[in-house]
């Protein structure tokens, strides 16, 4: 059960997309941290099958009001149904969580206690790990926090999706046009309007699938490159990075971009690898 009165002000959106094998354990997640949060908001994004059955089954689960249900009409993707979630948050921050991936139990209270000791903290994050599904290391009770440079961010996305906290009265949201790197699109637009970003030096939450390359696709890894191609153009089209930033950055993505190139063909190359 959660107990309303020691709880976090944050509201939690995860976009469900035919999520029904995984969606318990991200909710079980949440309903198990130490501050939890005080609202949860499960967005289908037209799954089509039995998901909105069970998103519904599972809020039931939990007390009254504190699990609430979207489904979109038509599949929008990520982007869409995040920003469906944050119009719909009730609470000053929100967070954000995948539907296959998992928190530890004392992220929030790690990241609300920084935002605490730094109010003007607009965006916070902290590492995350790939592991095997109810695999779960013993979660850190305190951890560093360290402000986040902006121009950091030219290097590279530093702040996986499911580790962020944010105030939910920023001015931007998701753009809708992008499926991949849409959150970087975002961070980058937080922090380059000269918001305060922060990450916390600990893994509070778990991937529990590969991430993009690590598996050596090739076809991922070129629409990410891709992607992080048009996000810089679009920082730059906004006058938020400027022009010898953004040939910097590009530069340091074609640099990344061969050298994943060399280990994908690395990985190939050996026995047993990758066809």
């Amino acid at each position: 059960m959660i107990d309303t009165d020691a709880t976090a002000p944050v509201s939690v959106v995860v976009p469900c997309y035919r999520c029904g094998e995984t969606i318990a354990d991200a909710v079980a997640s949440i309903a198990s941290q130490t501050l939890p949060p005080r609202q949860v908001v499960l967005v289908d994004d037209a799954s089509g099958d039995g998901t909105v059955r069970a998103l519904h089954t599972l809020a039931a689960q939990y007390p009254p009001g504190w699990i609430e249900v979207i489904a979109l009409a038509r599949n929008g993707g990520p982007s869409a149904a995040r920003n469906a979630g944050w119009a719909r948050a009730t609470q000053p921050y929100i967070a954000f969580l995948d539907s296959d991936d998992t928190w530890a139990p004392t992220k929030l209270a790690i990241q609300m206690q920084a935002l605490r000791e730094d109010p003007q903290i607009a965006l916070i994050a902290h590492r995350m790990q790939v592991r095997e599904r109810g695999d779960r290391p013993e979660a850190p009770t305190r951890a560093r926090t360290k402000i986040v440079p902006r121009r950091r961010l030219l290097l590279n996305n530093p702040f996986p999706t499911a580790s962020v906290v944010l105030r939910r009265d920023l001015p931007f949201r998701f753009n809708e046009d992008y499926r991949r790197v849409e959150d970087f699109l975002l961070w980058g637009q937080i922090a380059f309007s000269r918001h305060r970003c922060a990450k916390v030096d600990e893994v509070l939450a778990y991937w529990h699938k590969a991430n993009y390359g690590a598996g050596g696709l090739s076809q991922d890894l070129v629409a990410m490159h891709r992607a992080g191609r048009e996000v810089r153009r679009e920082l730059l089209r906004q006058g938020l990075v400027s022009l010898p930033e953004h040939l910097f950055a590009r530069s340091i993505g074609m640099l990344r971009k061969a050298r994943q190139r060399l280990l994908l063909g690395l990985r190939r190359a050996q026995p047993g690898g990758l066809p």
